[in-house]
Parts: C-alpha cells; sequence; structure tokens
C-alpha cells in the first residue's frame, strides 16, 4: 500500500502490524496474569484443605453405659495383692534322708567317729612295687581287640586253605532261585574267621547259608612289617542248579 493510499484511510479502520503487535502485547500480558491468578487459587485451595483438616477437631463417640453395667469397685486393701497360687501337696513324704530312732540297747558306747584332723593324719596307702620310686609295675598288658579298618596295608593277602560250600536252601531249590552272596570275613591273626558280614546279596535266602559256610573257612593270616595283623577280606558265594 502506498503512503499516498495509507493516508486517504481513516485513523479508525487502519489494520495492520503496528496494531497487531499493541494487541498481541495487550493479550499476553492477560493470559500472563490469568494463568498466575489460576495457579495460585489451586495451589492454594490444596494447602487451605490440608490446614482445615489439621485444625478439625477429632471425632470422639460416646457411648451410654448404665449403672447396672459397672461392677463395684476393687478394694483399696486387696489391690496390691498378688492371686493366691495353688501348690499341689505331695501325696507321700518323703523317706529319703528323715532320721530314724534306734534303740539304745543297739547303740555301742565305744563307737567313735573320727575327726577331719585324725583323717588328715592318716598315711595313704602305697601304691606300686615297693621300690620307693614312685614307679608301676603292670603285670598284664590290657588289649583292647576291635575290628580291623576296611582297608589295612599288607605286604602279604592271606589265602584260603580251607573251603566250605555252602548248603543250598530247600525252598530255593523247589522255587528254581538262584543268586549271588558276597560277604566279608574278619581274619584274625591266626588265619580264622572272627566275624561275617553280608555286602551284597541277590536274594535274602542265600545270606544265613552263605554266612554259616564263611565261619568254617580257615586262611593264611596276612603279614605287615613281618608279622600277622587282621585284615577283612571279601568272598563270593554263587547259588546255582546244577541242572541249568
Amino acid at each position: 500500500m502506498s503512503a499516498a493510499t495509507a493516508a486517504a484511510i481513516p485513523a479508525g479502520n487502519r489494520y495492520g502490524a503496528i496494531e497487531l503487535k499493541t494487541i498481541y502485547r495487550k493479550n499476553w500480558f492477560r493470559g500472563f496474569i490469568i494463568s498466575v491468578v489460576l495457579h495460585l487459587l489451586i495451589v492454594g485451595s490444596y494447602y487451605l484443605n490440608q490446614i482445615l483438616a489439621d485444625q478439625a477437631p477429632p471425632m470422639v463417640t460416646v457411648r451410654h453405659i448404665n449403672l447396672s453395667e459397672i461392677g463395684p469397685p476393687p478394694s483399696i486393701t486387696n489391690a496390691n495383692t498378688p492371686p493366691p497360687i495353688a501348690v499341689s501337696a505331695p501325696t507321700a513324704k518323703p523317706s529319703v534322708g528323715a532320721p530314724v530312732p534306734v534303740p539304745d540297747a543297739e547303740v555301742s558306747p565305744e563307737q567313735t567317729i573320727a575327726t577331719q584332723e585324725e583323717m588328715s593324719q592318716q598315711v595313704a596307702p602305697i601304691i606300686g612295687d615297693g621300690t620307693g620310686d614312685g614307679s608301676f609295675v603292670i603285670e598284664d598288658d590290657i588289649v583292647i581287640d576291635g575290628p580291623p579298618a576296611d582297608f589295612v596295608p599288607v605286604e602279604k593277602e592271606p589265602q584260603i586253605i580251607k573251603q566250605v560250600k555252602p548248603e543250598y536252601p530247600e525252598l530255593a531249590m523247589r522255587a528254581a532261585l538262584e543268586g549271588k552272596v558276597w560277604v566279608k570275613i574278619w581274619v584274625d591273626k591266626e588265619g580264622k574267621p572272627r566275624e561275617v558280614v553280608v555286602l551284597k546279596s541277590d536274594s535274602e535266602i542265600f545270606n544265613e547259608p552263605a554266612v554259616a559256610a564263611a565261619r568254617q573257612f580257615l586262611f593264611t593270616p596276612a603279614y605287615m612289617n613281618n608279622g600277622p595283623v587282621d585284615v577283612w577280606v571279601s568272598v563270593p558265594f554263587n547259588f546255582k542248579l546244577a541242572d541249568r
């Protein structure tokens, strides 16, 4: 628009950048004031509700009670007295430590009791070989015999010199049962079985015959450091029918 044309337009009808800037500033200021007021109202209402809730008096519930429901007041004299505890009396009087009267005829007038001083003067018996040097002589050695460990290192293993065949159980024979039993035998220093333990068994019916046969075995003793030692020896027993 030319300057001549703008001058020809009346002042009240003009509308352009200048007028828009003026209106924008006014509206922005008004919107800012309104938003601040709204925020203050929202925040102020929240804190106002908190203050009013804190200042509100607590609710008290009153219950009407009749005098007939209230019992008598406790006694002042018995207020601090604990309740009595019931103790059951013994059914019979204890007889331990109860003195028993003795007739005078049974009491010996010459019997006296030694005092502590007289007892301290007694000489204790001498225990030893009589040499006076306090040494002791043990005539018999006390040997504690027990089963050996499961594994005992030996230089020479025990060998079977007598072997006994177990008896076949009649019930197992009728039922055509077969099986195998592993036992371990405690062989002492003389090569004799001291104890027999079943390690594994296919059927319990064969355990007793296998243990009875193992107790009749004889071995050569095991040796370690040029001396016999006790060891455990494992022996299997096969129970098999001849016709199979």
